[in-house]
């Protein structure tokens, strides 16, 4: 550990459970059984108690972003330690407060982690945000969020124009125009040209000195808000994720090791600035162990490209979505990267297609996590495990899970050898302390999910005798059929197999005679035309691939509606095809297995 600064009793206890788990990865039994949370206090920071003791006099790089032109820029630990620092000091003397919340609109620019350090320095509340929503579910997340600043790129402060409300804007990248408008100035285009405060003011004041870079006043911490996240919303309106200074920071312990991730490694993951999976492993965890954080800015996702990057940079441990890995393996066998000494996924489910072509070609696991924005990972394949293809994995270290009998409400045996039930947090087995305050303004939504004693995930998974979990659906997602239950996921996932197909979403729709039959919207690979011919073969692969009540007897090409954060929504086809039913119509441009005459000749 670099620098001289000495380490509280809360980050003292931090670094042992870290160094606890670093020192048994590997060996996830034993991490399972030993590992206990620890005991931080009720004033714990982790920007100021850890990142700024690690940072200090740390010259290594902690962030490394290359852009799609190839131009790059590294940042050491030392470097954002200041930095973050001056962005704490000027924040304080805008007027920003402990507990004030604000929105954090930010593509992958260092401003990002400045940001995020400075404001939780400063005890007030990030409310991190994708830069990709419109003015309308912007609208309604300051709104909701009672929110008081904005710090976003100039060129997305426009979207705020307009906007009603009492908050601040401050533009990444200097002030709109030539003039500066000063805090609180009202005049006749307020509405139409909101005033803007440049976040270069960070560093530089107003006579042109550079800020104090000294460590900031200790404002807050402990089980005080720190981060809210918005659901990704795919089945209602997203909810607001309350997450404290330990549930959060502390909370990423198992995110770390579920990830592998050792100091001195690099770190890369795809994902989005605005939900939890960015704060996971472009943040917390990589920086638990001063872990270099690797982001490469692509314009047009080029496979090609990616696998000269993590080649380039010798990328240790990678983590991507289910959909980045489709598109590598529709790209062909390649070189595995060197450095790569881990590849997970995480975000939706993982097919086991994609899982053994990634082993087959690298010679690695794809290892599989889990975890829900009210928490951090809790189910992982964890480094050394053998992965079961499909499953989920264990519980991580501190984490305990149940299942939950859907009808009755209670809990399935742990020794009852196969079991599948609603996947839930036992919150009477020990201390959650990676699960969320609760739902921000909502505490009715809040015990919703706590009834009977555990947190309900909305998931459905089943067990195995050694204690692996495998995902089933959400519990909207699942349908009858013939009174046997559908889980989309297995569909999808035999469905993916076959090389016309990229990514598909099943549902069920509305069937006078077995309630349900099982209809699959599919993405097509390059090469592939949406006609007969194709969905006869997506069809018969399916007829032969899957039992007679899973079978796909409907089918049609269409783009999946889907959330800011990349997540599919079901619940939008459901109704689709509801509708359509009510009104006894059939929908246009949909194939239906009594189309084909020939499908029962072919199995």
């Amino acid at each position: 550990m670099s620098g001289s600064t000495t380490l509280t009793d809360g980050a003292a206890a931090f670094k042992a459970a870290r160094d606890g788990l670093l020192s048994l990865q590997g060996n996830a039994d034993r991490a399972r059984a030993e590992f206990e949370w620890p005991e931080v206090g009720e004033d714990f920071n982790w920007a100021q108690d850890w990142f700024d003791v690690i940072a200090d006099g740390n010259e290594d790089t902690g962030l490394w972003i290359v852009e799609d032109d190839e131009s790059e820029a590294k940042y050491s630990f030392e470097t954002l330690r200041r930095r973050s620092n001056q962005v704490a000091h000027w924040l304080t003397e805008l007027g920003i407060k402990r507990g004030d919340t604000v929105m954090l609109m930010l593509a992958n620019r260092v401003e990002l982690w400045e940001a995020m350090l400075g404001i939780m320095k400063v005890g007030a509340v990030m409310l991190p945000t994708a830069i990709v929503l419109g003015a309308e579910e912007l609208g309604d997340r300051v709104d909701r969020a009672g929110v008081r600043w904005v710090i976003t790129d100039e060129a997305d402060a426009e979207k705020f124009d307009g906007f009603e409300g009492d908050f601040q804007l401050i533009a990444v990248g200097g002030a709109r125009g030539a003039e500066r408008v000063a805090i609180g100035l009202r005049n006749e285009t307020m509405d139409l040209n909101r005033p803007r405060i440049p976040f270069a003011d960070a560093f530089v004041d107003a006579s042109g000195q550079e800020r104090s870079d000294a460590p900031i006043e200790r404002q807050v911490g402990g089980d005080h808000p720190a981060i809210i996240y918005f659901t990704s919303g795919t089945t209602s309106k997203p909810k607001m994720v309350l997450h404290t200074h330990v549930s959060y920071p502390v909370g990423h312990l198992s995110t770390m090791f579920w990830l592998g991730v050792r100091p001195g490694d690099t770190h890369m993951v795809i994902t989005t600035p605005g939900w939890g999976k960015h704060a996971w492993s472009a943040f917390f965890a990589p920086w638990h162990v001063g872990a270099t954080v690797f982001v490469y800015n692509y314009a047009k996702f080029d496979a090609a490209k990616l696998f000269k990057q993590l080649d380039r940079a010798e990328v240790n441990t990678f983590c991507a979505p289910p959909t980045v890995w489709r598109m590598l393996i529709q790209q062909g066998d390649s070189p595995k990267p060197r450095g790569l000494r881990e590849a997970l996924s995480a975000g939706e489910p993982l097919n086991p297609e994609v899982i053994g072509r990634i082993r087959e070609w690298w010679g690695l696991e794809i290892r599989d996590g889990y975890g829900q924005t009210e928490t951090t990972a809790i189910l992982a394949n964890s480094p050394g495990e053998i992965v079961q293809p499909g499953s989920m994995g264990r519980p991580l270290p501190g984490v305990n899970i149940c299942l939950v009998d859907q009808r009755t409400g209670e809990r399935i045996p742990a020794d009852r050898e196969r079991a599948e039930g609603e996947l839930c947090l036992d919150l009477g087995a020990g201390r959650a302390l990676n699960l969320m305050a609760g739902y921000y303004r909502d505490d009715e939504a809040t015990e919703r999910r706590k009834e009977g004693g555990v947190f309900h995930t909305g998931d459905v998974a089943q067990r195995d005798p050694a204690g692996r979990y495998t995902f089933v659906g959400r519990t909207d997602d699942i349908f009858k059929s013939s009174d046997y239950k559908v889980s989309p996921f297995e569909v999808e996932s035999a469905l993916i197999e076959h090389p016309a197909v990229v990514e598909a979403a099943v549902v069920g729709a509305p069937d006078a005679t077995r309630l349900n039959i099982t209809k699959a919207y599919v993405v097509l690979a390059a090469g592939f035309e949406p006609n007969d011919e194709t969905a006869f073969e997506v069809l018969l692969h399916a007829r032969k691939s899957l039992p007679p009540y899973m079978r796909v007897r409907r089918i049609e090409f269409y783009d999946l509606p889907k959330t800011v954060s990349g997540k599919i929504r079901r619940v939008e086809l459901r109704d689709r095809e509801q509708q359509f039913a009510r009104r006894n119509e059939r929908i246009p441009n949909e194939w239906r297995e009594e189309d084909f005459p020939a499908l029962k000749t072919r199995v």
